[in-house]
């Protein structure tokens, strides 16, 4: 049976969240720029690049950044300009040497889909690919706060397509359990995600055993210092040895 990342990540996700858009990326691509120079040279990783928002606006300052996502359908969609640089694969089985790279980015929580087991592996990975000094950007959600402020059940709507949503937090995962309806057609799916909460400190502690520290953390797109109630934990590490 396909795990949930293996088939939700298509139009209708898209559609969904649209509002994810070209200027949140730019505002968050620029201020990671300023944070850490790095990413401006050399072999630039943009991991579950999805339809390439953040990765477009880095190939302004780095021609040498390229993405790399699972969904077909994501890159398909992604600009016909940036397609030379996008490679389809699955982040466990990373095709790269190590040390090779001058810099991973995650935007928008690609990471804790998998098990502990995995989600430990993954981040051992990411820790070996980059060069001395090589710069990992981690943008991932704020756990504490979603399980303060957890809505249990919302409807949204956008375009055709309508998605009843039930959250839950059921062990140490956020689930989000969706049905969608396209009102064109009344065709209705069930989709849902899974992402393991970690808290920072957990992360941190990963991160330090793949050979990275913490440099700064972030807790908006647009710079702000990380607090209790910031919206995300996006954390700029870099490589120790």
């Amino acid at each position: 049976m396909a795990e949930w990342f293996e088939t939700w990540f298509d139009e209708d996700y898209a559609l969904l969240y649209s509002h994810r858009d070209e200027e949140e990326a730019r505002v968050a691509m620029e201020r990671a720029l300023r944070v850490a120079p790095e990413l401006t040279a050399g072999p630039v990783l943009d991991l579950a690049c999805g339809v390439g928002r953040h990765l477009e606006i880095l190939r302004r300052a780095n021609p040498l950044a390229f993405g790399m996502d699972l969904s077909k359908t994501l890159l398909r969609m992604a600009p016909s300009s940036l397609r030379p640089w996008l490679i389809r694969g699955d982040m466990r089985r990373l095709p790269m040497k190590a040390g090779t790279l001058h810099g991973i980015c995650l935007w928008f929580t690609p990471f804790g889909y998998f098990s502990d087991d995995e989600n430990r592996a993954l981040m051992l990975s990411l820790g070996s690919l980059l060069k001395p000094q090589g710069i990992l950007l981690m943008d991932y959600l704020n756990a504490d706060l979603v399980a303060r402020t957890l809505i249990p059940e919302d409807t949204v709507e956008s375009g055709e397509v309508r998605a009843q949503s039930r959250r839950s937090i059921e062990g140490d995962r956020l689930v989000k359990r969706m049905v969608l309806t396209h009102r064109d057609t009344g065709e209705q799916r069930d989709v849902m995600e899974s992402v393991r909460l970690y808290p920072p400190l957990e992360l941190q502690e990963m991160a330090v055993r793949a050979g990275l520290r913490l440099r700064r953390v972030l807790g908006t797109y647009s710079g702000e210092a990380f607090t209790e109630d910031s919206p995300r934990w996006i954390g700029i590490f870099e490589k120790a040895w």
